[in-house]
């Protein structure tokens, strides 16, 4: 594990990338980031994975297997833009139904346009909400889905324990994100990649590298995998797996409310 990374203990809610900041002052600092690249976020995403990150969601949506089914019920948190949500309902032949979560309102509005254009909007819903609140009842959903978002979330641990408690018994936790190259020499390309290369294609996308700086840094000091599936069990979730993707360069951790 590199130095940077932290542990299952937590960190992550004072760590904004690899800058210490007070208790409470990580969010509007992520808000900031996300409104800077709302409008671009799928090429922020093809910049930072060399758009693998299309192939890993659908291995996500593959391990959920939504049915067709017009009673189920997914949260998707952290997916203002709608790409989990559209694949899920799309994979359910447009039968099940997504709430898209996101405390970001700009993300939301680029996926609340986006599901217009597509004709899915009577099957999705759009709240502005944090992850460390949710507003719904315990027992609601059947699946709750976040991509690259639970490391942006200052207190994961809440995050992690609201998901459990809005899932209804039998329901499944599926969490998609970066997280720590086990493959050798892999390690040391992606490094490469990740601090030379993004932030500069970050800029010349967008006219600021410090959103993909961020980004890049907060990959880094995300707990890796095996600390982040007990950060998951201790939530209360069973049956935790993790599988990597591209040499650990992302992983799907899934867990069971039981």
């Amino acid at each position: 594990m590199t130095d940077e990374r932290v542990s299952a203990d937590g960190g992550m809610e004072t760590s904004f990338g690899f800058r210490e900041v007070g208790t409470g002052e990580k969010q509007p600092l992520v808000n900031d980031v996300f409104h800077k690249v709302a409008q671009r976020y799928d090429i922020m995403n093809d910049v930072m994975s060399a758009g693998l990150h299309r192939v890993w969601k659908d291995a996500m949506i593959a391990a959920l297997n939504p049915p067709r089914r017009e009673d189920y019920r997914v949260l998707d948190v952290a997916g203002g833009t709608g790409d989990i949500a559209f694949r899920i309902v799309e994979a359910s032949d447009r039968r099940a139904h997504a709430t898209v979560l996101d405390i970001n309102g700009s993300m939301l509005a680029v996926g609340a346009e986006r599901a217009r254009r597509k004709g899915l909007l009577g099957n999705l819903e759009f709240v502005e909400a944090n992850a460390e609140d949710l507003p719904f009842a315990a027992n609601s959903f059947d699946a709750y889905t976040i991509a690259f978002g639970i490391r942006n979330v200052p207190r994961i641990e809440v995050a992690l324990e609201e998901a459990y408690r809005v899932l209804k018994r039998g329901g499944r936790l599926l969490v998609l994100e970066f997280s720590e190259v086990e493959m050798p020499l892999l390690d040391r390309v992606y490094d490469a990649w990740s601090f030379n290369a993004i932030p500069k294609f970050g800029k010349l996308i967008t006219g600021d590298d410090a959103p993909y700086q961020y980004l890049v840094e907060s990959i880094r000091k995300f707990p890796n995998q095996r600390d982040f599936a007990t950060m998951i069990r201790t939530a209360g979730f069973g049956r935790v797996s993790f599988t990597n993707y591209t040499g650990g360069i992302a992983a799907l951790h899934s867990g069971w409310k039981i």
